[in-house]
């Protein structure tokens, strides 16, 4: 029986009865607890978003997330974090049920002696091509096929360049793919208890919304500096966020302590099977969209287990397309651990905006095997080709990205893979989730490091005549100004000149080479102002 025929979600309960079930349609219930209101049984749950349960395509579905457990009661909300913050998800509803509720209530009086903690082992076999085949054949239901289309970078660097659009996703991240195949692997009893986990990255986005749409109940623990954008992110998606300490280690304490008192399932982002599989149908949809494939570059660091679990349907269909990683200089998690010959023992926290992604994974022994064995090359890459990869793929693709999403591109642009050159690439854009402040604050990076955005200073008379040349000269080199300014004050040389400091906007570096000679030229005070 659907759970969304069970019970009624009233908006009021001042102006509607409660629904009437009959005994026909009676069935277990962990959710039921005696109650006062006139004889009736009250059922207990957090607050339901009406407009979740339509689908994406405007019509009405049975989409409707599966109400928490028992244990999430008005009574115990103490026990689960900062009550300011549960306040706004918990509200009550009413349900009348004729036939036997006597046995209804005896059986979920059993509910909260189940107090086992869960927590999801990783297989210790690696992961098959015939796994990555059956979680293909089951993942089309629920995860969307991402195009692979032919870049218009290609010509620019000398590759035929294909990029997978995985930020596409409805979350804007390729692990929705693991995340899926690992709840609908869960057992019936587990999906009906529900999960938790501790994390504020793409791995909780992916669980908040695929766990809502296959009604399984998902407590999610954060920090409290985790930001807003985040929080609101995930209880959108239908997930019940709790904060609770200052750091990532307060909060996954706090998850564990819960899932072992009310028989959650832990979830934590590793290389288990599942999740493995459910990435390397990635790999698997990538090589049959793009024919006579030479090489795949894909991100690493952190992201160990999108790499293994890639590269092992590539590598089974054809040893020689040549599967490249690509990581941050300043965060070499994988260059390290195959130089140490072993996985890191704990996932890395970092506070760094940039690649708190990267460092907020982790991967194990199974995804560290299988990388070892499968991967052909690994490749650092600065800061600085992380942005300007940013930047050519909003520029050329329109494509919006993260330093996760951009890595494969920036390898190239590095000119860290010159072997490449003439062949047939796949670049992976896993990742498209990155704040509209920092995006701002990469892209005008970005931009004076391409020689986009240019400072400079000079000294001039202070009349107006001699600041209106000077605007004439950026008229006739076809310059936007962003800013001008004066400074008066603190100029060193007589008192009737002003220091002018002026931020221009030009096409390209040529176009900036030129600027750059005609006033140094013209102004024996030029100086410009290199990054």
């Amino acid at each position: 029986m659907h759970l969304a025929a069970q019970f009624l979600f009233s908006k009021s309960r001042s102006n509607k009865s409660p629904k009437k079930i009959s005994s026909e349609d009676e069935e277990y219930d962990p959710f039921w607890r005696s109650g006062e209101e006139g004889g009736q049984q009250v059922r207990q749950g957090p607050s339901v978003n009406h407009d979740a349960c339509h689908r994406r395509d405007g019509a009405i579905g049975n989409r409707c997330p599966v109400l928490p457990p028992r244990a999430i009661t008005p009574e115990r909300l103490q026990d689960f974090g900062e009550d300011e913050y549960l306040e706004k998800d918990v509200k009550t509803w009413e349900v009348t049920v004729t036939g036997h509720p006597d046995t209804v209530l005896s059986n979920a009086s059993n509910v909260t002696e189940h107090k086992i903690n869960r927590t999801l082992e990783s297989s210790s076999g690696q992961v098959r091509f015939e796994d990555i085949s059956a979680a293909a054949f089951k993942i089309q239901n629920g995860v969307q096929k991402t195009p692979c289309t032919y870049s218009r970078l290609s010509k620019q660097y000398g590759m035929d360049l294909y990029l997978k659009k995985e930020y596409l996703h409805y979350t804007g991240s390729v692990k929705e793919r693991g995340v899926w195949y690992l709840l609908t692997s869960l057992s019936q009893e587990q999906q009906r208890k529900g999960v938790i986990l501790a994390s504020d990255n793409n791995f909780s986005k992916a669980v908040a919304y695929h766990a809502t749409e296959l009604h399984i109940p998902v407590f999610i623990i954060v920090p409290s500096n985790t930001s807003p954008t985040k929080v609101k992110t995930c209880r959108e998606y239908g997930a019940m966020v709790i904060t609770y300490g200052s750091s990532v280690q307060d909060s996954q304490s706090h998850a564990r302590k819960l899932a072992s008192e009310n028989g959650y399932l832990y979830l934590q982002e590793e290389d288990s099977a599942p999740y493995l599989a459910g990435l390397g149908t990635m790999g698997l949809e990538l090589y049959e969209q793009v024919a006579k494939l030479d090489a795949v570059i894909l991100p690493a660091g952190g992201e160990c287990n999108l790499l293994a679990g890639a590269a092992a349907p590539i590598k089974h269909l054809n040893p020689g397309i040549t599967v490249i990683g690509v990581e941050p200089e300043s965060h070499p998690a994988l260059h390290q651990s195959l130089k140490m010959g072993q996985p890191p023992v704990a996932s890395a926290h970092t506070n760094h905006r940039l690649y708190r992604e990267l460092m907020s994974s982790s991967f194990g022994s199974n995804a560290f095997q299988m990388t070892k064995k499968l991967i052909d090359k690994v490749v650092t890459v600065k800061e600085e080709d992380i942005l300007l990869a940013i930047l050519r793929l909003m520029e050329y693709e329109r494509a919006i990205v993260d330093a996760e999403g951009a890595l494969g591109l920036a390898a190239v642009v590095a000119g860290k893979l010159p072997e490449l050159k003439g062949k047939r690439v796949v670049i992976v854009l896993c990742s498209g989730n990155m704040e509209v402040s920092l995006m701002r604050q990469c892209l005008d990076r970005a931009l004076v490091l391409d020689s986009k955005l240019c400072k400079f200073s000079l000294q001039l008379a202070d009349c107006a005549a001699d600041v209106a040349k000077l605007l004439e000269i950026f008229a006739r080199e076809e310059a936007r100004v962003l800013d001008i300014s004066q400074e008066r004050a603190f100029v060193t040389s007589d008192i009737f000149s002003v220091k002018v400091t002026c931020m221009i906007e030009v096409r390209d570096r040529t176009q900036a080479l030129q600027l750059q000679r005609t006033l140094s030229e013209r102004y024996a005070t030029f100086t410009w102002l290199e990054r």
